[in-house]
């Protein structure tokens, strides 16, 4: 006799499954609290499917962007600037069920202590959303397997001071071995900071300028950021100048540096 398999998918930021029909709204949550203050925002937990019941089970933990952009997932309280201690959630709402179809709202708490270290402008967690009984499935080879979502939804904090956003550029250069372009990058603002970069490449001797994909980033307080923006392959050769701006919703100026390089 075969032994199901077990998956268990991950879904950041409460992204629809639809093999079992789980969806948690909104993706983030934001608190803006001093020391001593208590904050409690909403969310929606919908079990979308049209012939599961979901028992759903809720809990928190850590998480941080590495150097490349990435999530990084840890257990509760293991970061510095963890506020998943913080959190509360009515007892009865910790552990329920959904219907097909039926849909729950969540308030989730966070109580501020009474001291905050002024290094640490920022507190994050993650709230987790476990499906705690796995769908029966069948993989493409006809093995038995049982299936299980867990959303994660990300939580932030910050005290009720003036926003200062600053992403600064700290490093651009050419690999010429891989032909890419890496811009290393820091968010030196006391927020959370997202943004959009664009790049261009202008042709010194034509004059004809090759406009790249643009990348979206999320950054945190003191995050460094190496990125790396790939040559178009069918670029001519020649003299360029690479030019990057950051939009990063900062009403007083964008981010820009430029790089001569050339292509060979």
């Amino acid at each position: 006799m075969k032994t199901p398999l077990l998956i268990l998918c991950f879904l950041l930021q409460g992204v629809l499954y639809a093999q079992t029909g789980l969806s948690v709204t909104p993706p983030r949550v934001y608190y803006k609290a001093d020391p001593g203050e208590n904050s409690t925002q909403k969310i929606t937990v919908s079990n979308v499917s049209k012939t599961n019941t979901l028992d759903l089970a809720i809990s928190l933990g850590d998480w941080e962007y590495d150097a490349k952009g990435n999530n990084r997932m840890f257990p509760a309280d293991s970061l510095a600037n963890s506020c998943s201690s913080w959190v509360s959630i009515t007892e009865d709402e910790n552990y329920f069920s959904l219907q097909p179809g039926e849909s729950k709202d969540i308030e989730v708490s966070l109580t501020i202590p009474q001291s905050l270290s002024e290094g640490i402008p920022v507190h994050t967690a993650m709230l987790y959303v476990t499906q705690m009984n796995p769908i029966d499935d069948v993989s493409k080879d006809g093995s038995n397997m049982k299936i299980s979502v867990r959303s994660g939804i990300k939580l932030y904090h910050r005290r009720n001071v003036a926003k200062h956003k600053n992403i600064e550029i700290q490093n651009m250069f050419f690999e010429k071995e891989s032909n890419k372009i890496s811009i290393h990058f820091e968010n030196k603002g006391n927020i959370w900071t997202d943004g959009i970069m664009y790049p261009e490449l202008l042709n010194r001797e034509t004059g004809k300028k090759t406009t790249l994909e643009h990348l979206i980033f999320y950054t945190m307080p003191g995050n460094y950021r190496e990125t790396r923006l790939a040559v178009p392959q069918d670029l001519e050769k020649g003299s360029y100048v690479a030019t990057i701006i950051m939009d990063f919703d900062n009403d007083n100026s964008l981010e820009m540096a430029e790089l001569s390089f050339t292509y060979e």
